[in-house]
């Protein structure tokens, strides 16, 4: 295991849970911070459910799922996470919270610790602009959902130093993901190609060229993605969708990157996906992601 043994994850949400499950799971002490304590309730138990159901596929032993989750603690108040030598900031995408947190960290951790930022549509030298120490502030953009996706992507701030990217490469490849580099640039690679593909999607089932199940069987079947457009959205969330677009349309300004009207009557209604038990497809099972 990489030398760094104790990572905190700030934000219980989609992100922040299946980044600390996928933390706990590669044997790391993971503190998982919410500011809300009914988030941090969910959050963990999602964490928790995807271990167990882990177990009942038959994909990982009842004793390594024991052991993850004993790893795994929830708090609630920011200096609970003192002796973190890894953060991994996977807040609101606001710039203005980010940057607040990051000036916040600054008088509770480590000057050694690592500061990750799981950004998708902001600057990591923006965000690491919050910091007195910018040099160890690196973009993190782990794939969604993180848990079963080995991608993450990297990214450098201004200032980011070269200790920090060697440093946190080696505890990426203690996660077991796979890593590329990136500019630092809105929505580095994978969100500049995938929403507006995701938008396409999107857009040619209001046009009626296919439907939620075609569509998806043919993404699968014929391009060989583990999943389709819209079993993907919904896992992400709908809202998430919405303003993940929205900001690279603002800073892009190409038509490609705007939601389509679709994205926004769903949003209204509350269908988002798995967490709501509706979106494109419906769900008794809400957990945000399987294995």
């Amino acid at each position: 295991m990489n030398q760094r043994s104790t990572v905190a994850v700030l934000g219980a949400g989609t992100m922040g849970s299946g980044i600390a499950t996928v933390m706990s799971r590669a044997g790391y002490r993971t503190l998982l911070y919410d500011v809300d304590e009914t988030n941090l309730r969910r959050g963990v138990a999602t964490v928790n459910g995807f271990f167990d159901r882990s177990v009942n596929l038959g994909k990982l032993d009842q004793e390594h799922a024991l052991e993850a989750k004993s790893k795994l603690v929830g708090v609630t108040e920011l200096r609970e996470i003192a002796d973190a030598d890894v953060v991994v900031e996977a807040v609101f995408e606001n710039l203005s919270l980010k940057k607040e947190l990051l000036a916040r960290l600054d008088e509770i951790v480590s000057t050694s610790a690592l500061i990750h930022t799981n950004t998708s549509t902001l600057s990591v030298t923006g965000i690491a602009s919050g910091s007195r120490h910018p040099e160890r502030v690196v973009g993190t953009h782990y794939c969604n959902p993180a848990p079963l996706m080995k991608l993450v992507e990297v990214a450098h701030g201004r200032h980011t130093a070269d200790w920090a990217h060697k440093a946190t490469v080696d505890f990426l490849d203690s996660l077991g993901k796979t890593t590329v580099v990136t500019k630092d640039r809105p929505g580095f690679i994978v969100n500049r190609f995938l929403i507006p593909w995701e938008n396409r999607c999107i857009a040619a089932l209001e046009s009626g060229l296919g439907t939620v199940e075609s569509i998806d069987a043919a993404v699968t079947g014929a391009l060989g993605h583990p999943m389709g457009p819209f079993q993907l959205l919904d896992i992400v969330g709908l809202d998430i969708h919405q303003q993940v677009a929205t900001r690279l349309y603002e800073q892009l300004r190409a038509p490609r990157y705007f939601p389509p009207p679709m994205v926004e009557r769903m949003v209204a209604a509350g269908d988002l996906g798995r967490k709501t038990g509706r979106g494109f497809y419906t769900y008794d099972d809400t957990r945000l992601f399987g294995s």
